[in-house]
């Protein structure tokens, strides 16, 4: 009896020992003991079960420990290797690939990352990994070598398919859903020639615009992605596949947390299409467009700069046989808000051709809609440059804006209607809106131009009806596009 008085005493004067060091522990210091191991239990990060975190030790489990997850998806994932001409750029535009000189062969070597997406030997990839090659040879996790064939491309979202032959490979789905900012985040692929390679992260952000493509709309994650990951899956914590690792931002040519991945939701559905025509159709308007700044929808007679503002519509493009017109700002597509050309572009592109649409136009301060048939896009078209070299004289109110302009019917080398900007100041308000010599001014506030009086009285009327800005359309290098130039300096 006393034995186990005595036991129960020490054991209370070590709990008491132990509850005054506690109290020394900063406040901060306790919420991360505290707060850690609920962080790091919780059965929606982890997929676990009630039954098997009961069974596991508390002590076993810790942050991103996706073992189970990265054993059952890592067979799907294979390493990529192309052949290209030596007259060629190396897979992943020196990227994510190593150029080879082949012994001197000019054979030109490069590498990245792809995926198995069915049992037959389907993969994904990147187009930009794939682009002219040669020759296209895929490892398996199991150190298996195969040749592959590549059934289709698309250039504007950079995916690819390819084809290996054979029967029961592990594959992997796509996800049903796009993830969630904070969202935890796994890649795999083949940095630098490392096959096999798994990192970890979060979704960093989504919705992103890097300037790549027409379609941009890339999911952020910080999961560390080098060259060579391109073509590879980012999977969620359920094993499906979030996004396809295309790019990332880099000073120094190495992982700083920043990468990005075409959605699921694209990808699933550029690689149905490739996959059954061997390339993809969008659907076509016709049209230049351009985004609104906060002068260009007071111009135009908005209360927010959202919309997209038609430029030109192609002559006899769907959207000008339509009726559609230069300065028309397009608000809705079947009744979807378009916040900005993007959307727009993304919403049109994701259409087939021969589908019709009605586009929600603001005309003139009036609201319209406008049916269509959408046509098929195009191959891609280079601009042509359009160059003045002239002078001559301007009423001084042009001279406020820092510009000088002469008729294009009398500038050497253009046959165009219109006012050509012969020459800029600058520092003058024209110039810091994006105007240059050779730009050719076809209408302010919706009239057309064709003298310098025409174009001072027009400034001038704009101002009177109490506009803060003219908007201005301009044509260079074989574009369209506004400007919104400020009426206090006219």
């Amino acid at each position: 009896m006393a034995r186990s008085v005595k036991t129960k005493n020490s054991r209370a004067r070590r709990l008491t020992a132990a509850l005054a060091a506690l109290s020394s522990v900063s406040v901060l210091s306790l919420a991360a003991i505290v707060m850690e191991p609920v962080a790091l239990h919780h059965p929606n990060a982890l997929g676990w079960n009630a039954a098997a975190q009961a069974a596991t030790p508390p002590a076993a489990a810790e942050p991103g420990d996706f073992a189970g997850i990265v054993a059952r998806v890592k067979p799907a994932v294979i390493s990529v290797r192309v052949e290209l001409d030596g007259t060629q750029q190396t897979a992943d535009d020196g990227q994510d690939g190593s150029p080879d000189s082949g012994g001197g062969s000019g054979v030109m070597i490069g590498q990245g990352s792809g995926f198995f997406i069915s049992a037959d030997g389907y993969a994904v990839t990147n187009n930009h990994v794939v682009d002219h090659a040669k020759l296209v040879e895929v490892t398996t996790n199991d150190g298996q070598n195969y040749s592959a064939k590549v059934v289709g491309t698309d250039p504007k979202t950079d995916l690819a398919l390819i084809k290996v032959e054979g029967s029961d490979f592990p594959h992997v789905n796509f996800a049903d859903e796009r993830p969630r900012v904070g969202n935890w985040v796994i890649a795999i692929g083949n940095p630098y020639g490392l096959g096999g390679t798994v990192t970890a992260g979060i979704v960093s952000a989504e919705g992103r615009d890097i300037g790549a493509g027409p379609y941009d709309d890339f999911i952020q994650i910080d999961a560390p992605i080098n060259r060579g990951n391109s073509g590879g899956p980012a999977f969620d914590v359920n094993g499906d596949v979030i996004g396809v690792n295309t790019a990332i931002f880099s000073p120094s040519g190495g992982s700083v947390g920043i990468g990005f991945d075409i959605p699921a939701d694209t990808a699933k559905a550029v690689i149905a299409e490739l996959k059954d025509k061997g390339h993809v159709t969008r659907g076509w308007l016709g049209i230049q467009q351009q985004q609104i700044t906060p002068d260009m929808a007071d111009s135009l007679g908005l209360k927010q700069a959202k919309g997209a503002l038609i430029d030109e519509a192609e002559p006899n493009g769907p959207a000008a046989k339509a009726g559609v017109k230069p300065g028309d700002v397009v608000t809705a597509v079947d009744g979807t808000a378009i916040n900005d050309p993007r959307e727009l572009a993304q919403k049109i592109g994701k259409m087939a051709p021969g589908s019709s649409a009605t586009l929600t136009v603001l005309r003139d301060g009036a609201m319209q809609d406008i049916s269509l048939t959408l046509g098929t896009m195009p191959a891609d078209r280079p601009p042509e440059v359009v160059a003045a070299n002239d002078s001559g004289s301007v009423p001084p109110n042009e001279q406020n804006l820092g510009l000088l302009i002469a008729p294009a019917s009398k500038v050497a080398g253009t046959d165009q209607k219109g006012m050509v900007v012969v020459a800029v100041d600058p520092n003058g308000e024209a110039a810091q809106h994006g105007l240059s010599a050779g730009d050719i001014i076809l209408d302010v506030g919706g009239k057309a131009v064709s003298n310098a009086r025409d174009f001072r009285q027009d400034l001038m009327s704009l101002r009177k009806e109490g506009k803060s800005a003219a908007l201005v359309r301009i044509q260079s290098g074989g574009t369209t596009r506004f400007v919104a130039l400020p009426l206090d300096h006219a």
